[in-house]
């Protein structure tokens, strides 16, 4: 459905295409959203910056979460979450998703903080989104800072997904929602994990923009 990132981005600019020259504020979810979120920024004539949001994993299974959580310390739970893990180990691994926050502020935004957003069109963007927490945990904290407005934006969600983000935001922007939906990767050509030092050149690249 998509070629690489970049045309997932021009697309996904496309159907957001009302908030160009609105002083709207693109937030780039790391990393894979951070080339999307260039050409929809660059499309739409908004600030570019990225919000780090990181998923909270289960101890003994990486690739599943428990929930997630945002920079300013906003975090989401997954019903049911109390009772899977203890709250030591929660607590645990919270801390250590909050280091690694701090880590990739540095690599991102060079520790600058977030730009402000109060009252603020605020885009978030990443390249697909799968089981949702990462985003919810980002939108808590846009709600957080009181941005005017919050609309989540991706290339591809799962249907259930897509539905559950509705109440959340102002409003949700999914290109796909395939049905057997498995992966993000699916509905792309060309796939691949972006490296921390190309997410860095796309954000040097705009700043030259």
């Amino acid at each position: 459905m998509f070629k690489n990132r970049e045309d997932a981005g021009q697309k996904l600019a496309l159907a957001l295409e009302k908030y160009k020259d609105k002083n709207a504020i693109v937030l780039a979810i790391p990393r894979g959203g951070i080339e999307v979120g260039y050409w929809v920024a660059k499309h739409l004539n908004a600030d570019l910056s990225v919000l780090v949001s990181r998923k909270l994993p289960q101890p003994n299974n990486p690739e599943t979460g428990f929930g997630a959580i945002a920079e300013d310390g906003s975090v989401f739970l997954y019903p049911g979450a109390e009772s899977w893990l203890s709250e030591e180990t929660r607590k645990k691994i919270i801390e250590e998703q909050k280091k690694e926050i701090l880590r990739r502020v540095e690599i991102f935004r060079n520790g600058k903080p977030l730009p402000e957003i109060k009252n603020r069109t605020v885009i978030l963007v990443d390249d697909g989104i799968a089981m949702g927490s990462t985003v919810r945990a980002a939108a808590m904290l846009c709600k957080n800072k009181k941005a005017g407005k919050i609309v989540i934006a991706a290339p591809v969600a799962g249907p259930e997904t897509a539905e559950e983000l509705q109440p959340l935001v102002d409003e949700v922007v999914i290109l796909e929602k395939p049905t057997f939906f498995q992966a993000v990767a699916q509905v792309y050509e060309n796939w691949r994990d972006v490296p921390f030092e190309e997410a860095q050149e796309i954000l040097k690249k705009w700043k030259r923009t």
